[in-house]
This record gives structure tokens, sequence and C-alpha cells, in this order.
């Protein structure tokens, strides 16, 4: 995308302190590292960081101008200074301005879990019918919306972004500058509960995404008491689940899941219930489209988990179920069932540790002990971690598998190697603040 000066005025709604040359068309960049001469520098600023700090560095690489919300910060070398209070507010204009000059229809998709994972079906179905542009990964934070809005083509027919929160008016924030015509809300469950304190309160925050959603517009959500409880969206609602009469013919298989909705018969290539209920939601989103519903099963199937999300690989011997790009209780249960209820034997879960689940983490952990005892048998349990071994303290005395906790990766791999028998099929789970990846390249040596 390239905007004239005038309209990077007009978008940001900037103060010119300072121009000499601004003739041309310019692009914006939040990366000193990689500047051009035709881009404007913006800072953005962190926890950890102020790229203003970086200006100096950005100008000797070719920016013609930059951004500051520090009028005493001036440099000779620019071309031009526009000054905005905020410059991730500035940065949130100026991707909401690109956006409405292309004029997309806008998918917004947010949930506890399941979230990329919908978002990345979304667009394999709106790729059907649509020149389709997604938010790559898991981008789904103010500066990951901009990114996603701003590096679409001016050819784009269906726009998909992911919204993520870590708290209350983050999602708000979000649907403000995305202004979503359908929005899907996966689920609402423990992620992220030591932030807001209860699960009522994440139902809260993921309802945000309705704030600013088009009156005429769609919802589609989980169809949870909780969910329906909170939402006060007065648009069209769906709410969507496995018990819906209209969904019937399930079968689960090892790398695939088959069903009949609405009379119409879909595949996934990938396992589980969980994964059943993410593609209700977007053949919902993708009937209101007006894709039919033979090209939204043709999408679906093309559907490909992206990299340590349920991605099966052969290891020295192992079958390798590498979905350790997240996890909290509710996507650590979907992906345990699906697993012991598909996989044959032998067979091992590799268990590391739930990030940001507040005080009663150790709870969190001790319950997913008593969830595997109740319902499965006939599996080796390692867990790596300080927290995850309280998954094994969750059990009782009388444990139905073999359990072991390491502290370190290097140590379970270790484990691995000299104890689990080559030909069985594990499943790696964790929060991605475990670097699960570390196992698999120890296993990968061999």
């Amino acid at each position: 995308m390239k905007f004239t000066f005038d309209e990077i005025i007009k978008a940001a709604d900037a103060q010119v302190l300072y121009k000499t040359n601004t003739s041309g068309v310019f692009s914006i960049s939040t990366d000193s590292r990689n500047i051009s001469s035709n881009d404007i520098y913006l800072p953005l600023k962190g926890e950890k960081f102020d790229g203003h700090n970086f200006i100096n560095d950005a100008l000797k690489k070719g920016a013609r101008g930059y951004f500051t919300s520090d009028k005493n910060l001036t440099s000779p070398d620019a071309k031009f200074i526009l000054y905005v209070e905020n410059t991730l507010e500035a940065y949130l204009k100026i991707a909401s301005y690109y956006k409405t000059k292309i004029n997309p229809i806008t998918i917004a998709v947010t949930g506890s879990s399941g979230k990329t994972t919908t978002k990345e079906m979304m667009a394999s179905v709106a790729a059907e019918k649509y020149k389709t542009h997604k938010s790559i990964l898991n981008h789904n934070n103010e500066i990951g919306l901009c990114q996603t809005m701003l590096s679409m083509g001016e050819d784009t027919e269906v726009l998909i972004v992911e919204m993520g929160m870590r708290g209350f008016g983050e999602i708000e924030l979000l649907s403000k500058y995305a202004k979503p015509d359908i929005a899907i809300i996966a689920n609402t469950g423990t992620a992220h509960i030591g932030r807001l304190g209860s699960v009522k309160n994440i139902a809260k925050a993921k309802c945000e995404i309705t704030k600013y959603l088009h009156p005429e517009g769609l919802l589609i959500a989980h169809d949870t008491e909780l969910i329906r409880e909170t939402n006060t969206f007065e648009g069209q609602t769906i709410y969507a689940g496995l018990n819906s009469p209209e969904l019937t013919d399930i079968k689960l298989g090892a790398n695939s899941s088959e069903f009949v909705f609405k009379n119409q018969k879909y595949k996934l290539n990938v396992e589980g219930k969980h994964n059943i209920q993410n593609a209700l939601f977007v053949i919902l989103a993708g009937l209101k489209l007006g894709i039919d519903s033979k090209s939204i099963a043709a999408g679906l199937e093309k559907y490909r988990p992206i990299e340590k999300r349920w991605e099966i690989s052969e290891i020295s011997g192992y079958k390798i179920i590498n979905d350790s790009y997240n996890s909290n209780p509710e996507s650590l249960k979907a992906a345990v069932s699906t697993f012991l209820s598909t996989q044959k034997l032998p067979r091992a879960l590799v268990l590391g540790d739930m990030g940001e689940l507040g005080k009663d983490e150790k709870k969190y952990h001790k319950e997913i002990g008593g969830f595997l005892e109740k319902n499965f048998d006939d599996f080796k349990l390692i867990t790596v971690g300080n927290l995850s071994k309280y998954i094994i303290k969750g059990l009782s005395d009388e444990k139905k598998f073999d359990a072991k906790n390491f502290e370190s990766n290097y140590d379970a791999a270790k484990y691995i190697l000299e104890n689990i028998p080559a030909g069985t099929t594990m499943l790696f789970k964790a929060s991605r603040s475990m670097k699960f990846e570390e196992i698999i390249k120890e296993l990968e040596k061999k």
C-alpha cells in the first residue's frame, strides 16, 4: 500500500512539524532495520522498547520522514516530521483508512481457543469464491491487525482478522478499527483467566467484538449459556454447537473427520469434534457470504493446520503429533480426547505447562490429571515443567498408566529415546513458552 503525503496527514490526523520534500507516495514502516527511501518511519512504544530511540537509524537507512509523539524530538536529516499524540493510535487510524478505501467484507474471529484454526478454515473457504486476505499466524493484537490490513492487496474482497486479548478493552479497540461485517466467537474458556479473574469476565471481553460489528452484520457464537447471557448484540445472531439438530453422521478418524450439516456432507483432514465445532462457524459464515455449500465443503477439505497445530511427522521411528502452539485447559482436554480416541497403541502424551492461568494454575493442572484418569487408559504420560508436575499430582495413588515428570525438555527427550519404543504415537501439547520444539530437535538427532 502506498499513500500520498496528504493522505497520511488525513488518515493519522497528524500535525506537520517540519517539511521540505513531500513529493511521491509512501509506505509505513515500524521497523528501523528494514527501511526504504519511500518509507515513513512510525516508532511504536512497548513495555520494554521505544521506537523513538531508532529514528536516526531509520533516517540513515533512507526514511524520508517520521512520526513522533515528542515535539522536541526533531532531526534536520528528515524531509518531514509528523506529530501525533500516540503512534500506535496513528498506526491503527492509517490501517483503518486503507481498509475503508479497499472496502472488503471483514470477518473477525476471536475465542479462548480455536480462533486461529477457525480463521485458517475461514480463509480456505472464502478463497473458493473471493480474493481473500487473512491475519498471518497468530498476529491478533493491535500491531498485528495493522500489519494485516496494510498488507492486503487493493483487489481484496474478503478480509479475515484474528482478534486476541489479555484484558478488557483490547478486543473492543480491535473491533473499532476493523469494523467487522461478520464476527465469530469460537468459545470462552480459561485462557487469560489470571488477568481477568473469571470465565464470566472472559466472556465479556470476547463479546467486545460486537461493539463495532455492523448493525446489519452477523454474529456467530458458540452455543453456551454463558455467551447467550453475555452477548448484547441486537443484530442477527446464530448460536452454533455440536448439539445442533442439523448436525448428523459424525465420523471421527485418525487423521480426518466427516459429518453432515444442513444436508451437506463435509470432510476435514484433521480429527476431533472440536474441529467440527470450528467448521460449523465457518460454514455459517460462508453461507452468509453467499458461497454455496458444495464450495464450502471443498474449501474445508483443502484446509491444513499451520505449524505446531496438529502437525504430524515421523521422527526417529515415532509418529509425532505436535500441537504445542498453545495450551489451556479447554484446548488440552479437546486435543487429548481426540488423540486418545483416534490413535492406536502404543501411544504417549507429552504435556507441558499451561500459561496465564493465574492464582489457581496448580488447581487447573491437577484437574487435567483427574480428567485423564477418569476418562482414559492405555497410554504413557510424560510431563515437562514446574506446573505440569501437578498433572501427575492430580492422579490417584492407584495410577491407571505410567506417569513421569521432567524439569527440562532435554531430560524428557532423553527419557523418550531410552524408554519409549519405536512405533509409538506421541502427542506434544504445551504453551509456546515451553519450547517443545527443543524436544523434537533432540529426537531428530537420533
